[in-house]
C-alpha cells in the first residue's frame, strides 16, 4: 500500500501535484515536497487551456479566490499573426463549431463563404469577443453561455476526461505566484514542505529509489517518488538512467528568451488571448496578466544566436522592454521513453515539453497528474499500471508533438531560411497520410490523431484554415442540400457575437472588479 508520496521540485508541477494528491486521497496519504529555496519557475508568465478548470474545480478552489493573488485574466483564444503573411492573422478559439444538417459550419463555409470574412470570424462567436477585449463573464460572475453557467451547483471534482462541452475559457497567470498561492494552500491540506537541497538518491538491491538524501534533513524516505525536477530529470534520468527521446527532427525551436513587461491595463485594456507573433526564426508569446504582460521570444538555435533573439523580442516589445531583465531558457523538446520508472512517476518537465505555442505545459502537468491517480498502484512499482501510465503520456504528448508540427507544415511563409526549412523537415508517423486526406475534406474525429491529446478536430480545422492549407474542394454533398439552414447559422453566430460585444463588460472591467 502507497502510503507516503516525495515529491522532489516545487514550481507549478511539484505543487499541482502535491495539491492534487492531497484533495484526492487526504490524510490516507502522506505528501512530502522538497524544493530548494535557490531554484525558480521556468515559466514567466503561464497561459493554459480550458481543462484547467477542472484542476482549480477539484481543489475547490473559486476564482475569487486565487486568481488576485496570481494576477490572473481569462483566455478565450489564442491569435496567431504573421503566420500566413505579413499583417494577416486569425483565432483559434475554445469553441467547438456548430453542426447544421450533418455538417461542420467549417464545412458550410468552404462551400457557401462569405469567404472575404475568415474561417474563424464566420463560424464562431469568441473571435470578435477578442477583438472587443470582452471578459467571458457576466459583473455577477455568470458566464455568458448560460449552458456553461459554472455557478455554484456546477459539480466539483471533475476530471478533464470528463469534459463532454468545449469550455470557452482558460487563464493567464504568473506561474511562479500560483506555486506560492499552491504551497500556502497544500500547506492548509497538511502537505509538509521542506525546503532544502538535494545532495544525494540512493536505490535499493531492485533499482527502486529508496531515499533522497537532503543537506539539512538528512535522509527521507517514501513508497513513491515523483519527479517535479524540471528539464533536469533529477531521479528520472539522472538517477534511473531512463532515455529522453528527442522530437528536434520535427520541432527544432529549443530556446526561448522572455521578459516581464509592465504595463497600464487601466489605459490599454487587456486582451483576453494570448498572441503568437510569426517572426523570421520562430514566433514571440505574449500573455497579458493583470498589471503586466509575460512576452517570449521561441526560436530555434540553427537560426538565430540567444542575442538576436534577445534584440529581436526588446525591438517588437518597444521602450517599455528597457528596463525589462530577460531569462534566456534552453528547452529539452521531446519526452522520457517512460515517464514512469520503478517507484519513480516524472510530472511536468521532467517527463516531456514541447514548445508553448498551444499552452500545453500545465494541461501535460494535470494530465500526468490525473493518470497517476487513474493509475494508482498498491506498491510503488506495478509494472501493468506503469505501463498503462507510460502509453496514455507517450501518446499525449506525441499527439501534442504532431499538432504542432502541422501549424509549421501548413503554414505559408517561405520568406527566411528559418520559414523555407519547414518544408523540408520530416513528419511524425501518420501525419503524412492525415494531410493527403485533409486536402479534399476538412479534418474531423475520424480523421485526426487518434488518441486523446487535449485537441479536437475542430483545432485542427481552424488551423489548417488560418494558416491557408485547408481544404481546395466542398464536400460534394453539399451540392444536394439546402444551404438555407446553414445560411441562417452563420447570421445566427454573428447576431450573438454583436449582441454579448455590447452586453459583457471588458475584461479589464470584470478583473478589476474581481479585485475589488
Amino acid at each position: 500500500m502507497i502510503r507516503n508520496v516525495v515529491i522532489v521540485g516545487g514550481g507549478t508541477a511539484g505543487w499541482m501535484t502535491a495539491t492534487y494528491l492531497k484533495e484526492t486521497f487526504g490524510d490516507r496519504l502522506g505528501v512530502t515536497l522538497v524544493e530548494s529555496a535557490n531554484v525558480g519557475t521556468i515559466g514567466v508568465g503561464e497561459a493554459t487551456f480550458s481543462t484547467v478548470r477542472h484542476f482549480f474545480d477539484y481543489l475547490g478552489l473559486a476564482e475569487e479566490e486565487w486568481m488576485p493573488s496570481c494576477n490572473a485574466a481569462y483566455k478565450l483564444a489564442i491569435r496567431f499573426e504573421n503566420w500566413r503573411g505579413q499583417g494577416e492573422h486569425f483565432y483559434h478559439p475554445f469553441e467547438r463549431l456548430r453542426t447544421v444538417d450533418g455538417f461542420t459550419l467549417a464545412d458550410w463555409w468552404l462551400k457557401l463563404g462569405p469567404h472575404d470574412q475568415r474561417l474563424d470570424q464566420a463560424c464562431y462567436v469568441l473571435p470578435t469577443l477578442c477583438d472587443a477585449k470582452r471578459a467571458p463573464k457576466r459583473l455577477d460572475g455568470s458566464l455568458f453561455h448560460d449552458e456553461l453557467h459554472d455557478g455554484g451547483d456546477r459539480q466539483r471534482r471533475t476530471t478533464m476526461f470528463q469534459q463532454d462541452t468545449q469550455f470557452p475559457y482558460a487563464y493567464h497567470f504568473d506561474a511562479s505566484l500560483l506555486a506560492e498561492f499552491l504551497a500556502g494552500h497544500g500547506a492548509r491540506q497538511g502537505v509538509r514542505r521542506i525546503l532544502d537541497h538535494v545532495v544525494d538518491v540512493r536505490r535499493d538491491e531492485q533499482g527502486n529509489i529508496k531515499e533522497i538524501v537532503t543537506k539539512e534533513h538528512g535522509e527521507l524516505t517514501g513508497d513513491l517518488f515523483v519527479d517535479c525536477t524540471g528539464f533536469r530529470g533529477m531521479l528520472i534520468n539522472k538517477t534511473l538512467e531512463e532515455p529522453f527521446e528527442s522530437y528536434e527532427n520535427v520541432l527544432p525551436n529549443d530556446r526561448a528568451v522572455a521578459l516581464r513587461v509592465p504595463v497600464d491595463i487601466e489605459r490599454d485594456g487587456l486582451a483576453p488571448y494570448t498572441t503568437a507573433s510569426a517572426r523570421d526564426s520562430g514566433w514571440i508569446w505574449t500573455i497579458p496578466l493583470f498589471g503586466r504582460i509575460g512576452t517570449g521570444y521561441v526560436y530555434s538555435s540553427q537560426f538565430c544566436t540567444p542575442e538576436e533573439a534577445e534584440a529581436e523580442l526588446r525591438s517588437f516589445v518597444g521602450p517599455e522592454a528597457a528596463d525589462a531583465e530577460a531569462n534566456h531558457i534552453r528547452m529539452r523538446i521531446g519526452r522520457n521513453r517512460r515517464s514512469w520508472v520503478n517507484n519513480c512517476v516524472a510530472i511536468g518537465l521532467s517527463s516531456g515539453f514541447v514548445e508553448p505555442l498551444e499552452s500545453t505545459g500545465i494541461f501535460f502537468i494535470q494530465h500526468g497528474i490525473e493518470q497517476l491517480v487513474r493509475h494508482w498502484p498498491d506498491k510503488g512499482n506495478d509494472p501493468v499500471l506503469a505501463r498503462g501510465y507510460n502509453e496514455s503520456v507517450a501518446r499525449c504528448l506525441d499527439g501534442v508533438r504532431e499538432f504542432l508540427v502541422l501549424h509549421y507544415k501548413a503554414s505559408t511563409r517561405s520568406d527566411t531560411p528559418y520559414w523555407k526549412a519547414t518544408d523540408e523537415r520530416e513528419l511524425p508517423d501518420g501525419l503524412a497520410e492525415r494531410l493527403e486526406v485533409w486536402k479534399g475534406r476538412m479534418p474531423s474525429g475520424s480523421s485526426v490523431y487518434p488518441y486523446y491529446h487535449g485537441f479536437e478536430s475542430y483545432s485542427y480545422n481552424v488551423m489548417l484554415n488560418g494558416l491557408g492549407s485547408g481544404p481546395d474542394r466542398s464536400h460534394p454533398a453539399l451540392d444536394l442540400l439546402d444551404p438555407a439552414a446553414a445560411q441562417e447559422m452563420f447570421a445566427k453566430v454573428r447576431r450573438q457575437a454583436e449582441e454579448l460585444t455590447a452586453e459583457l463588460p471588458s475584461q479589464y472591467e470584470y478583473l478589476a472588479h474581481l479585485h475589488g
